[in-house]
């Protein structure tokens, strides 16, 4: 076999030329409109919220999937982060894995009764609970934290209704919604906690690095109450929590020492004439307390304090209160602990009533962050539950991973995302030829699932054809057998064979979509049975040396009774190989089998002079002639009509747009999604 140099990886060869390679075509893809640099932004678990209608001029995300304030100090709070991800449906799966030694991230879908009513539901170290949308609940239920809890993040449930009748005060049950006695980094976000046995949550003695956000306390005596010892330890941040309909402990802190609240809302306050105990935030004993831009609303004491607490607030908004207003001595100063977002004050009730309590956008995704929570790609993969039906978003941070990746059947609805400013900030890459494990042995990355979408990303294989001499040097750096696969803003680089989008079997149709991408190498290196998409993207024909035959394009082998392989629209094709030395395909047999007619279209496309004037090629026997080979309306110095270039008619392009080849039965239309 004659080797000819390699011109995929200019100059010094790996993941840092690979970025050099990238940055040559940025022009191009700019000259496209495609939007594939740049475009990537951090992942956080919802967009950014509204600065209108909140009355808030900030584009910073609304909230993020890591904790704040106090609990992100001293090593922070992730909760279950680099565990597997379970979902859980009824009482025995929630009490199992929440007490279990391992980290869990513990999915509630729907309402789970707890029984019997009122009892305790033990959660240990590492622990993530979340609900599932916004209607994972814990009813008749208390989620409990023993002494010792490290590293507990509770978000995005519902947790109701253990209330004895008759039992306003509490006394004779302690039925609370989340209690915790000496713990140590503790999450509580976005939760509803409303008609209880006594507190709707309770943080005691002496529990440490605790911040409680978003949450809604409802129709309750005793909302929240912190301390109950003699000790001066605990930290506590509590923003944009929302107190409705609740009469005292809004919160009530004792002996804490600091005690953060800001952008909290209290409002439809419990009025039973009670002149002491109706009351919105105490601090007790020799807690420092700073309140900031917070709101009240129908209050009685609104604020107050001890004569051996402190108590600062600034920036609050007061309506139709009465009572103590009490403010004295220095407290603390937040910010010399940790930054954070402060919103107006007269913007906290729109704010807390649109974003308090369970969030479909928070529970309809889980992120799980690599390196942070887990060391490598398919370490995060491998947590991923089989069967999954939600979301799950992997984060890859910047840097080069070099390992395998491989996302079976059963991990559907993964989002693949790298966080980078650039898809060439965070690359995927290893350098397996066919010739040491077959052709899909070879893959960098095998997404076997369905519905998984990647993002911002590069796949590599860095395999050196010229190198070494090998019956098999296939090196791919993607393979995909799943239906519905999405990649927006990739690149795939490799020499042959770098991306194959293929079905389970013949005559199975998965479809890919392909957009914002870049494509790079040389023989056959888009390939496959699958319905697939390349729309404004960068295709990059490399050079092997020679003047006569430099590769080919494509090489599909879609099934016959497919009408839509191949549609490549919209896009340009690039190539330093000489003027008529690129072919745009061959049909691929794969064995042999007579019944895989490739199906390909360039439509609306440019192409370079290195396109030969006869672009389609026979190959291992099959003519090219009974292949579906067409363009429609290609254009550029590669483009000519002669007799063997087949042109698609204006009556057959009008069914052979991105929606016809995606759509499917199923009506899927990710061309649609910005």
């Amino acid at each position: 076999m004659t080797h000819f140099p390699s011109k995929r990886l200019p100059g010094a060869g790996g993941p840092v030329a690979a970025g050099r390679t990238l940055a040559t075509v940025v022009a191009l893809v700019a000259a496209l409109a495609l939007g594939a640099a740049g475009e990537a932004t951090a992942v956080t678990s919802v967009t950014a919220a509204s600065s209108t209608a909140e009355g808030t001029a900030t584009a910073a995300p609304r909230w993020t999937d890591r904790a704040h304030g106090f609990a992100s100090l001293a090593g922070g709070t992730s909760g279950g982060a680099g565990g597997k991800v379970v979902t859980v449906t009824d009482q025995a799966s929630l009490v199992r894995y929440a007490a279990a030694e391992e980290p869990y991230v513990i999915r509630v879908a729907g309402s789970i009764a707890v029984a019997p009513f009122g009892s305790d539901v033990v959660v240990t170290s590492n622990k993530t609970i979340i609900g599932v949308g916004d209607t994972g609940e814990i009813v008749h239920g208390e989620l409990h934290l023993n002494p010792g809890t490290s590293n507990v993040v509770i978000r995005n449930l519902t947790i109701r209704d253990s209330y004895v009748e008759g039992d306003w005060d509490g006394k004779t049950t302690d039925f609370d919604a989340i209690q915790m006695d000496t713990v140590d980094h503790v999450w509580i976000d976005h939760n509803r906690f409303t008609h209880m046995g006594d507190g709707l949550l309770d943080i005691r003695k002496d529990s440490q690095y605790i911040t409680v956000s978003n949450n809604q306390f409802a129709n309750h005596n005793k909302a929240f109450g912190i301390g109950w010892t003699p000790n001066v330890l605990t930290q506590i941040t509590i923003d944009h929590n929302w107190f409705t309909g609740t009469k005292q402990r809004n919160p009530s802190a004792d002996n804490c020492a600091y005690a953060h609240l800001y952008n909290n809302y209290v409002s439809a306050q419990v009025s039973d004439g009670d002149p002491v105990w109706t009351y919105g935030n105490w601090s007790r004993g020799r807690t420092k307390m700073v309140i900031e831009n917070s709101y009240y609303d129908g209050v009685q004491h609104p604020y107050q304090a001890d004569a051996t607490a402190e108590l600062v607030q600034r920036g609050s908004i007061l309506r139709n209160v009465s009572g103590r207003q009490d403010a004295w001595g220095s407290a603390f100063d937040p910010r010399d602990f940790y930054a954070y977002r402060l919103d107006r004050a007269a913007a906290v009730p729109a704010l807390v009533k649109r974003f308090s309590g369970p969030q479909q956008r928070i529970g309809a995704a889980v992120t799980l962050h690599v390196p942070a929570d887990y060391p490598t790609v398919q370490a995060a993969v491998d947590a991923v539950p089989t069967g999954n039906a939600s979301r799950v978003t992997i984060a890859v941070a910047p840097g080069t991973y070099r390992e395998k990746v491989f996302i079976p059947a059963g991990k559907s609805n993964i989002l693949l995302q790298g966080t980078g400013r650039n898809r060439s900030d965070t690359v995927i890459v290893f350098n397996t030829p066919a010739e040491y494990g077959g052709s899909t042995g070879s893959a960098t990355v095998r997404i076997a699932a369905s519905d998984v979408t990647a993002r911002n990303l590069t796949f590599s294989n860095d395999f050196d054809e010229a190198a070494v001499e090998l019956k098999g040097e296939q090196a791919l750096a993607m393979k995909t057998t799943g239906d519905r696969i999405v990649f927006e803003n990739t690149a795939f680089l490799g020499n042959q064979d770098t991306l194959m989008t293929d079905s389970p079997k013949l005559d199975v149709i998965s479809r890919v979509y392909v957009r914002d991408s870049y494509i790079e190498g040389d023989v056959d290196f888009i390939y496959g049975r699958a319905t697939t998409v390349i729309e404004r993207s960068v295709i990059r024909a490399l050079s092997r040396g020679s003047t006569t035959n430099n590769g080919y394009i494509t090489a599909a082998s879609t099934w016959t009774g497919n009408p839509y392989g191949f549609l490549i629209t919209r896009s340009k094709v690039v190539s330093d190989a000489p003027a008529g030395s690129f072919h745009l395909g061959r049909p691929w047999h794969p064995g042999g089998e007579p019944n895989a007619v490739a199906q390909v279209l360039f439509r609306n496309t440019e192409l370079p002079a290195a396109v030969k004037a006869s672009p389609w090629t026979d190959m291992s026997g099959f003519s090219w002639k009974d292949a579906r080979f067409t363009e429609y309306r290609t254009y550029g110095p590669g483009a000519q009509v002669t007799a063997d270039r087949p042109q698609m008619s204006e009556a057959d392009a009008i069914t052979h747009t991105v929606a016809d080849y995606l759509n499917g039965t199923d009506g899927w239309a990710p061309y649609a999604r910005r």
